[in-house]
């Protein structure tokens, strides 16, 4: 790939948005061609070790945003957001990844191939770095930052608690973007449970564009139904396998499974690698008052 152009914040072709956050950076890095004139710009981050259900909704989403015209924006990480950048590509648009280092060494190294697929297809690699600077992080806060400024909406989809993901989102919110959440994730039902919008297709991001949030129905189960069984059993911090929810609740396993099932659908119960449970952050603030 070529060398990067320098793009000053005065500049006609520094993003707009950006532009008018506070604490703009005054130089961009660049290398491609940003996009002129956008019509709106969604952010799609998440999880590097995200599951294969979480790559294949970050990658169908942002297909189909771009297909509506949407420029995509991401982190250029490994995971959910290689997934958005290809769904940007596979949805006929441009995307523009945001590196935490210089380009003159871009990382991650695996996703070289991505990066000069990005720039061929009309989109760009931006930072706030000159050559040289390795990414550490106070540059991927910084990065994380520059993400939630350039965009309209922020989409988190497969995200822990404490994440580079939810620091976007973080950000967004300080912006007043709008910020988004897609379901099954610790990280992703915080973000549901403090009032973001639930999005599982490009069609509920764009409602959420529109001013019309799709939110999840927040409510607990009748009062000694087995739902509510299981999830008095359940932990916020401590998974527990099927099994010993169905010991601490009382109810036969199989009662206790169908119970888990209809509380991992309403969003009070998230389903970790193993079969273990969580109590989620909805259902922690539901039961708090």
């Amino acid at each position: 790939m070529t060398g990067s152009a320098v793009v000053s914040l005065t500049a006609p072709d520094y993003p707009e948005r950006l532009a008018r956050a506070p604490r703009a950076p005054h130089h961009l890095y660049v290398r491609g061609r940003l996009p002129q004139e956008p019509g709106r710009v969604v952010a799609v981050v998440g999880a590097r070790a995200a599951s294969g259900h979480s790559m294949a909704r970050a990658r169908s989403i942002a297909a189909d945003l771009a297909g509506a015209g949407v420029l995509v924006v991401s982190g250029g990480a490994v995971g959910v957001d290689s997934a958005a950048h290809r769904g940007a590509l596979d949805g006929g648009g441009a995307t523009v990844a945001v590196l935490a280092g210089g380009l003159d060494n871009l990382y991650p190294g695996r996703n070289r191939p991505l990066f000069a697929e990005i720039v061929r297809r009309g989109g760009a690699l931006v930072s706030m770095h000159p050559d040289g600077m390795a990414p550490h992080r106070g540059t991927f806060l910084a990065r994380n930052r520059v993400i939630a400024g350039m965009a309209d909406a922020v989409l988190v989809i497969d995200a822990q608690q404490a994440s580079g993901s939810i620091s976007t989102a973080a950000a967004a919110r300080k912006l007043g973007r709008v910020v988004a959440a897609a379901p099954g994730s610790p990280g992703g039902e915080m973000l549901l449970a403090s009032g973001a919008a639930l999005v599982e297709s490009a069609a509920d991001l764009l409602a959420a564009l529109d001013g019309a949030p799709r939110q999840r129905p927040a409510t607990l189960p009748e009062a000694g139904s087995r739902e509510a069984l299981a999830l008095a059993a359940l932990d916020p911090r401590a998974p527990l396998a099927g099994e010993l929810v169905a010991a601490r609740s009382g109810l036969a396993p199989r009662e206790a499974a169908r119970a888990l099932a209809g509380l991992e659908l309403e969003g009070l119960a998230l389903l970790l690698p193993g079969d273990n449970y969580l109590r989620s952050p909805l259902a922690e603030q539901l039961m708090q008052g």
